[in-house]
């Protein structure tokens, strides 16, 4: 009888305690293994960093950069820098890339001031200063900003000034003239170009009959340095 219940009592409780370890160990071994294959994953992925050619480390974030968008080859050199690839490696794959052509500041910056211009409307000005920023050197500025005349300027203002001339309609003459210089200042033209042409734009509205008479002599033409830098934007 005692030996029966001792053999129930193992049946019932220790097989069971058995089990739970079991399982216990089993749920133990699958969280073992996981971490060890994790663990495995991580370290094969680490060691291919240091094994790495650097130069093809550059080759392709250069390449995946430009195949976004033309890169001038500062902005290339600031995105190896900021990935951690040797300035030699840098210098070597950059100087390659400018060998072939798959960069050329010049080339970009001349693309740049024609779509700049012409779907933006911006100034030389405006456009030297984006230029300078994205790290084109002074002499491609020059060459690209060459190409855009001053008559071209001069009519691509006079457009700016058209299409908003209406929307000040009714405002006095000296608040349209704030209104209408900000516009041709957050695009770079100087305040003598700018107060030249909204003039014109009013005295051409005055004549048509389609907007106020007004003293032409009470708007002075300033000098290019006679408004704050900071009040055009540059």
């Amino acid at each position: 009888m005692t030996t029966e219940r001792s053999g129930s009592a193992g049946r019932g409780g220790t097989p069971g305690r058995a089990r739970g370890r079991s399982r216990a160990g089993g749920r133990g071994g699958a969280r073992t293994g996981t971490g060890v294959s994790g663990s495995r994953k991580r370290g094969s992925e680490d060691s291919e960093t240091p094994d790495a050619d650097p130069e093809a480390i550059a080759r392709q974030i250069c390449l995946r950069l430009l195949s976004a968008a033309p890169r001038t080859q500062a902005q290339l050199a600031a995105a190896l820098r900021r990935r951690g690839v040797p300035d030699d490696a840098a210098a070597a794959v950059l100087e390659r890339f400018a060998e072939v052509k798959l960069i050329d500041d010049e080339m970009f910056a001349r693309a740049w001031v024609e779509s700049r211009h012409h779907g933006r409307g911006l100034a030389g000005r405006a456009l030297g200063a984006e230029l300078r920023k994205r790290g084109v050197a002074s002499d491609d500025i020059a060459t690209a900003l060459s190409q855009l005349d001053p008559e071209q300027e001069l009519a691509t203002a006079r457009e700016l000034i058209e299409r908003r001339l209406a929307a000040t309609a009714g405002m006095p003459v000296p608040a349209r003239m704030r209104r209408l210089t900000g516009v041709l200042a957050r695009k770079g033209y100087s305040p003598g170009l700018a107060y030249r042409v909204i003039r014109e734009a009013l005295e051409q509205e005055a004549a048509d009959g389609s907007g106020a008479v007004f003293d032409a002599a009470l708007l002075t033409e300033p000098d290019d340095d006679e408004v704050p830098a900071e009040t055009w934007g540059m």
